[in-house]
């Protein structure tokens, strides 16, 4: 800690009452105040965690300054001559050493402090220790369907809807699925009630663009995708209660109910649109359906909605020289009549209920923050109706050629989801009063989780059950730089099986680097780093040693327990780091609980080697009793480390507590109220068989796979042309080899996003040539497989 020399910048305020007892006031002053040191109470007064300033490195005559100055200001200088008269530095580790034995603990911020441990909370700790395992504890076996129940925490849990049409990545599974799962897992081990669904949001432009890149029709991508969804999720043990999708009769009979009750309670709009219509393929175009040339920087390959090189907004019908990407024709500008849900309209009902729930919930800062700045400057009424064939009808007859757009209708899949789940749906969702609502979801979602989808049901009032709680996370990259599919740069969900690391490692090292405050990297050193320090030489270490102690020594029984001070320091430190776990798992700060599990095994791992039960086993009586109440203590603190795993670890967790034999009643005692750390393992509990839990990862594996999920592979456009399927059903081609034409196409744009990420990343140019030859001659036979000229428009304007 700091030396602090500066106390003449605070004035008398700082002085501050006697709080509650702390362990080491700094110094007594003749008014019967205390004065701690400014840092050590702003750190955490909550905690009791006081620390001393560090007068061991003050020279004599730099403390007798010190305590000059305090008692000039304070009118305590014959305090502070006592202390210094005669005695100095002596007299001051005298008095230090009266005061109780400080136990290390990491703090959040990952340096190692000390803290303070009182008689009170030792024998309060000791108190909870005795009380064991409560018989009721049991843990409660999930039955199906599963409903809101009267006094119970009813908790409705929903994580953001992947889209179905592609693999999701490490970023994508944090953000959304495995956060929620975590929570969903320790809601359970708290006895609240809850009921986890999501599913694959499958309507929309994404979907028809991927089925005509793949040759299939949207229902079967749809298929394809949800069951490879399904599959990935299930291989990193997300908990489901139900996963399902957005392509059912449910969907669109609540959709369109929400719709008319919309319509009649006089919060829709209609208004004209200008969009880009292609006469070829006879159908307006929406946004990812048209490339062109961006009206601000110029660059020829701008999306119908974002230029990729100047990050900026489009509109589609801004484009220069745009043409359609199905048929590479011309579009031409028509009006389209759409509805809009009338949002200013909402504002008011909207800024209430978000101003309760806010204050009231636990919502992210990054969440309130989005939030606000759409209510900044006043919402504007936002289009509910796409041009498009795949997606949720619109029951309208005005607007029958017409679907809802995509996150008008996403959303409600929540509902229809929980809706094929149980036929009692609306015990959830029409519940307000009696259920709890958490959105689990990347920041990017959130407008329209907090603002568009909250509007469409007040706007229906029929009582539905809004966002309670709204969990956004930051994004995650992967090394110093974005995922990227195309161009093979990281690991999706379908490749991390592929790696032999076992999942629970995986959903380690995400949560702990998960994006909570701020954007946050993937990377293998450091994964590798956290899996041998964290994982092997500190978690596994301690549980395995604690109970290889028990195997070896006692012949597999747990051996009888005589408590010295040292053991109850040490209860009350562990009790106080379950204590800090809960608050911050109810909170949702997932990453940091994740830091008191390891703070735990930490402390145990010290506790063991300072005690060195392999020696005392051989000496004594005494010293052997000694060494069986170390042993008795860590493996018992290793059976609370398996309950505390669980969210995060199922299998290991579960591996633990088969290898010490736990009593399935440790499950629902240890985390029910603000923390309880009893004896779970008695005196003379068999212990099954114990085997270290966790394997290194050598430092050539690790280069090998960081070589692998780099991207650093040949890319070979030609190669990533999908085969063509007979069944498929795609938008009419007026081309000379429609079959050519279409593998080439999705050639053409693998190989843009290519050179787009070469730009990004300021690669060579000799490199960024190279690939903008190739994709110039995959150009030019997709124009010859259209039957065009291979020769480009000449571009007008252009100055040499």
């Amino acid at each position: 800690m700091r030396t602090y020399t500066h106390f003449n910048r605070y004035p008398a305020e700082q002085v501050v009452p006697f709080l509650s007892r702390p362990a080491v006031p700094a110094l007594l002053l003749p008014s019967g105040l205390h004065l701690f040191s400014p840092n050590a109470i702003c750190r955490s007064v909550d905690d009791r965690s006081y620390f001393l300033l560090s007068y061991f490195s003050m020279s004599h005559s730099s403390l007798k300054s010190w305590f000059d100055r305090v008692a000039a200001m304070h009118s305590c200088q014959s305090a502070a001559q006592k202390v210094l008269q005669g005695k100095g530095l002596q007299g001051m580790k005298s008095y230090m050493q009266r005061q109780p034995v400080p136990q290390s603990s990491q703090s959040r911020d990952g340096e190692e402090s000390e803290r303070f441990v009182s008689e009170e909370e030792m024998e309060a700790a000791t108190l909870t220790w005795s009380q064991g395992l409560s018989a009721d504890s049991q843990p409660l076996e999930r039955k199906h369907p599963i409903l809101p129940q009267e006094g119970k925490r009813n908790i409705l849990m929903t994580s953001a809807l992947p889209y179905v049409n592609n693999v999701p990545h490490l970023g994508n599974i944090i953000g959304c699925v495995l956060s929620a799962d975590v929570f969903s897992r320790y809601g359970r081990l708290r006895g609240w009630n809850m009921l986890f669904v999501c599913g694959t949001d499958e309507y929309g432009t994404a979907t028809e663009n991927k089925a005509r890149e793949e040759g299939l029709t949207p229902q079967q991508i749809c298929d394809k995708y949800h069951a490879v969804h399904s599959s990935i999720y299930k291989w990193f043990q997300i908990d489901f209660d139900f996963f399902g999708r957005t392509t059912t009769e449910k969907q669109t009979e609540i959709a369109q109910d929400i719709f008319w009750r919309l319509h009649k309670r006089g919060f829709l709009l209609e208004d004209t649109v200008e969009q880009l219509r292609c006469e070829n393929c006879q159908r307006f175009l929406a946004d990812r359906f048209v490339e062109g040339v961006c009206p601000h920087c110029r660059y020829p390959e701008a999306r119908g909605d974002q230029c990729d090189k100047c990050g900026r907004l489009i509109n589609a019908v801004d484009l220069r020289e745009p043409q359609c990407k199905v048929c590479r024709q011309t579009p031409v500008i028509r009006s389209s009549k759409h509805l809009f849900l009338d949002l200013p309209k909402l504002e008011t009902q909207l800024e209430q209920w978000l101003e309760k729930s806010t204050s009231s919930g636990d919502w992210t800062a990054n969440a309130k923050q989005i939030t606000r700045s759409w209510l900044r400057d006043g919402l504007k009424p936002r289009c509910i109706t796409r041009d498009l064939k795949w997606g949720t009808p619109v029951p309208h007859p005005d607007f029958k050629e017409k679907v809802f757009y995509v996150w008008f209708d996403a959303p409600i899949g929540y509902l229809s989801i929980t809706a094929n789940y149980t036929d009692q749906w609306d015990k959830w969702w029409k519940n307000p009063h009696q259920v709890e609502l958490y959105h689990f979801m990347a920041k990017d979602n959130v407008p329209f989780h907090s603002v568009v989808f909250p509007c469409s049901l007040l706007g229906t009032q029929d009582n539905y059950t809004l966002v309670n709680h709204l969990i956004a996370t930051e994004y995650l990259n992967y090394e110093d730089t974005k995922f990227s599919k195309s161009r093979g740069v990281g690991v999706f969900g379908d490749m991390a099986k592929d790696t032999g690391i076992p999942s629970d490692v995986w959903r380690f090292y995400l949560l702990y680097v998960r994006p909570e405050g701020q954007d946050s990297a993937f990377s293998w050193a450091d994964m590798a780093l956290k899996n041998n320090s964290e994982l092997l030489n500190n978690l596994g270490n301690f549980i395995n040693r604690a109970g290889m102690f028990v195997t070896k020594f006692f012949e597999g029984c747990v051996p009888v327990m005589e408590l010295q001070q040292e053991d109850k320091r040490l209860l009350a430190l562990v009790g106080w780091e379950l204590q800090q776990y809960i608050q911050l798992m109810d909170k949702v700060k997932i990453r940091d609980a994740l830091k008191h599990i390891l703070n735990i095994s930490r402390h145990g791992n010290q506790y063991i080697q300072v005690n060195e039960p392999w020696k005392k086993i051989k000496e004594g009586d005494a010293e052997r009793r000694r060494a069986g109440t170390v042993t008795g203590v860590s493996v018992n603190i290793a059976c609370l480390l398996s309950v505390m795993m669980l969210p995060y670890m199922p299998e290991v967790s579960q591996t633990i507590r088969d290898q010490l034999n736990a009593p399935q009643s440790c499950i629902g005692t240890m985390l029910q109220g603000s923390g309880a750390f009893v004896c779970s393992l008695n005196a003379g509990h068999r212990i099954g068989a114990v085997s270290p839990l966790f394997q290194k990862l050598e430092a050539d594996q690790i280069e090998a796979l960081k070589k692998r999920f780099g991207g650093q592979q040949v890319f070979d456009p030609a190669a990533a042309v999908p085969e063509p399927t007979a069944a498929a059903e795609v938008a009419p081609l007026n081309a000379a080899d429609p079959e050519k034409a279409k593998q080439l196409t999705q050639a053409v744009a693998d190989q843009g996003d290519k050179v787009r990420a070469l730009k990004a990343q300021k690669a060579d140019k000799a490199v960024i040539t190279a690939e903008v030859a190739k994709l110039l001659d995959l150009k030019k036979q997709l124009a010859l497989a259209e039957g065009k000229s291979p020769e480009p428009a000449p571009q007008k304007g252009k100055k040499k």
